[in-house]
């Protein structure tokens, strides 16, 4: 299964094999024309389940990892230093 705001959200895909490529785990399918086409291994079910998430259990809508480099991306967008 795909992340919800995927295109392919919600069908089942014949899972080909999982790479590490670009620097990220990949899962690989085959798309309706027959291509090989990859997603990012975090957006399927196929993915480890982040500690995070599952300890907090869903009270958190926010990783601290990512609220500082949002806070890092502000800084730099307004010119400022973090």
């Amino acid at each position: 299964m795909i992340h919800p705001f995927h295109p392919l959200a919600g069908r089942d895909l014949q899972l080909v094999t999982c790479r590490q490529t670009w620097g990220e785990q990949r899962a690989y399918f085959y798309d309706d024309d027959g291509r090989l086409v990859s997603v990012p291994l975090l957006w399927t079910t196929l993915a480890a389940v982040d500690p995070l998430i599952e300890f907090a259990g869903g009270r958190s809508a926010f990783r601290v990892e990512d609220l500082l480099n949002l806070r890092d991306l502000l800084a730099a967008v307004g010119g400022q230093s973090s």
